[in-house]
């Protein structure tokens, strides 16, 4: 259980330390969040507590903890029906303590689901912010698909897929958290300030920054690691060489996770990205089915995919080798048919009426020649062996 002391400690240090710091997080493993408080407050008490940590760095965490206000960002949070989620509640997210020291402190969360039973059943979905109509649709698509199934979204809220991934989801009436790189209470990107709220009515909105925070371009990477680690599997629809998806689907592959990719057009610089990871670990996946199949219950296959049947495919083979002798354009004695297709022309005459009962050939006379217009759309076998 919890105390509200190592609450109100751990609230603190969303305030002192930035995200992901390994230095932060080592402290934080040896003495816990109230010790490593106390230890900031009295640098003569404990001269070895932060040994391998740079003195200018210990100097910032000094700084802002005598005006962090942790009681202020709790009531805050809690005013907007938000909480602070940290190790040990119920509600933790376990898979978050794959990041070793890079673990979140704790995550501010707005929304009226429980974190940790939708992360067991999550994906996500990232890519591109100026990405392309393309992009955008199959995020979309993948999205709806996945929520339809009851799994849970998963993304950044960033304009382009991120956004696509969200609306997706929203869309199917289904599942979807936002993991922000900023306050949850500070929507970010701005124009996404209805869908955020859209988001945090129908399901979560997270961060590990505290009410009021702002982002910065290092905290949008530093974010990826939790998207990452909280979800089974991380799907890139189009990025770039340098794009913060792929910090994301290798920060995933990393911790174990699935990586996947959509591709595109190979002459498109918005896929680049995408493809390199195909060429390494990740799965190429075209639809929600073949995700579900990657991340899901072991047996829950995607539907093989194969072109259209057509009547002539489910012919017997010695009854599609007669059809295949037949010359195009004019009448054929049963003899000719028969050396064509290497067979006597007894077993060339029954397979010749086989085919005619299917509409493929037509006799004339002695003679045999195919139809004008053969039968082609049928999927079921009304003959042959």
């Amino acid at each position: 259980m919890i105390t509200y002391e190592e609450r109100l400690a751990r609230a603190a240090l969303t305030r002192v330390v930035e995200p992901g710091d390994v230095h932060a997080g080592r402290v934080l493993r040896r003495y816990g969040a109230e010790g490593f408080l106390r230890r900031l407050g009295d640098p003569a008490g404990d001269p070895g507590a932060f040994d391998g940590t740079g003195p200018k760095r210990v100097a910032g965490w000094r700084r802002r903890a005598e005006t962090a206000e942790p009681r202020r960002d709790l009531d805050a949070i809690g005013r907007d029906g938000g909480r602070f989620v940290v190790p040990g509640d119920a509600e933790w997210p376990r898979q978050l303590d794959d990041l070793g020291d890079t673990r979140p402190v704790g995550l501010w969360a707005r929304g009226p689901a429980d974190l940790r039973t939708w992360a067991l059943r999550s994906v996500a979905v990232v890519g591109a912010r100026a990405c392309t109509p393309y992009g955008a649709h199959m995020a979309t698509a993948l999205a709806s698909g996945l929520a339809e199934e009851g799994w849970v979204v998963v993304s950044g809220a960033a304009f382009g897929i991120d956004g696509a991934a969200h609306r997706g989801a929203l869309a199917a009436r289904g599942a979807t958290v936002a993991v922000l790189a900023c306050g949850v209470d500070m929507p970010y990107p701005r124009g996404h300030a209805e869908l955020i709220g859209r988001v945090a009515e129908q399901g979560l909105v997270i961060g590990e920054l505290p009410p009021g925070s702002h982002p910065t371009p290092s905290r949008f990477i530093l974010r990826n690691r939790v998207i990452a680690a909280l979800t089974r599997g991380t799907v890139v629809v189009e990025a770039e060489y340098r794009s913060g998806s792929l910090v994301t689907a290798r920060a995933a592959a990393r911790l174990g996770r699935h990586t996947m990719g959509v591709p595109g057009p190979v002459t498109s610089g918005l896929s680049a990205g995408v493809h390199e990871l195909l060429r390494g670990e990740a799965t190429l996946v075209t639809e929600a089915a073949e995700v579900i199949e990657l991340v899901g219950d072991m047996g829950r296959l995607a539907p093989e995919r194969r072109g259209p049947v057509l009547a002539r495919d489910l012919l017997a083979p010695d009854t599609a080798r007669v059809l295949e002798a037949m010359p195009a354009g004019r009448p054929t004695p049963v003899t000719e048919i028969a050396d064509r297709s290497g067979t006597t022309t007894d077993d060339t005459l029954v397979r010749l009426y086989e085919l005619h009962s299917l509409g493929f050939v037509e006799r004339q006379g002695d003679d045999w020649r195919l139809t004008k217009t053969p039968t082609e759309g049928a999927n079921t076998r009304r003959g042959g062996t």
